[in-house]
């Protein structure tokens, strides 16, 4: 596979800032104020003190994902779909925060998580093609968006009716 060609800084300083916006959008549409703190939570569902953590971790392992993939580039149509399979990543995963906490629709959240984990599973296989590590590098997400979704699902199942 050919590598993309210029200066390698400027693919780290967009995929880190591209990700420091969509991180503090996401972290802004938050709120964990009294209508959260209202909701019934399952038993299962971790600390809320492990989410700012467990976040940060997979931000760096997507933006690590995005430059080792990037360096092994092959084509520009491969560079199109690497930038639009992980732009459409980064919009449902703020229209998640957007859903469930500012329009208060843990329903509709559920539901969007499902499309979220479609677009990691997307970005996953096509990570694999560029660069194995790469692909690997997204299993955490997977697995914080899979307990995220069903988590989503169970409080919508809680509180439900909303609207």
């Amino acid at each position: 596979m050919a590598q993309a060609t210029g200066p390698f800084w400027r693919p780290v300083a967009a995929a880190a800032a591209v990700t420091a916006f969509i991180a503090v959008l996401g972290g802004t549409l938050t709120d964990l104020g009294p209508w959260y703190q209202s909701l019934q939570q399952p038993g299962w569902k971790p600390p809320d003190m492990l989410f700012g953590p467990a976040w940060t971790s997979i931000y760096a392992c997507c933006v690590l994902a995005f430059l080792l993939a990037w360096r092994r580039v092959s084509s520009r149509e491969a560079r199109e779909w690497l930038i639009g399979l992980f732009a459409l990543n980064g919009f449902l995963n703020v229209l998640w925060s957007l859903l469930f906490f500012r329009l208060r629709r843990p329903d509709w959240a559920a539901l969007e998580a499902v499309a979220l984990w479609f677009s990691i599973v997307a970005l996953m296989v096509l990570l694999s093609r560029m660069s194995r590590t790469a692909s690997v590098l997204m299993l955490p997400y997977l697995a914080w968006v899979t307990i995220a979704a069903a988590l989503t699902w169970t409080v919508s199942q809680l509180n439900g009716p909303f609207g």
